[in-house]
């Protein structure tokens, strides 16, 4: 994919936050949250995302682990998407975590 047809408001090395499971089990990513403080991006799964459990890849990597990922690469800072399953549409709303 050319660098300008690059969705994300990061650039592709930008450090995102998933799960062991997803990174090295192929889990599902069944939830993707856009920080508002930072802009950051966590790619999260089903359970309780834990510290122990966490890992850092480049958002290119994410994107290459599951390309729907792109489908919500317009949430702005401070929303999340969700879906139930892979094959599940991508649910998007304002993250009522992230408000002040």
């Amino acid at each position: 994919m050319p660098e300008t047809d690059w969705p994300f408001d990061q650039p592709r090395n930008c450090a995102v936050i998933t799960l062991r499971s997803i990174a090295f089990d192929n889990a599902p990513i069944l939830h993707v949250s856009h920080d508002i403080d930072d802009h950051g991006w966590q790619f999260l799964g089903a359970e309780d995302a834990c510290e122990e459990n966490s890992c850092v890849l480049c958002l290119e990597n994410i994107v290459e682990l599951d390309p729907t990922i792109l489908e919500v690469a317009e949430i702005p800072p401070g929303w999340h998407a969700w879906r139930e399953s892979l094959s599940s549409p991508w649910m998007r709303e304002s993250n009522p975590q992230d408000a002040g």
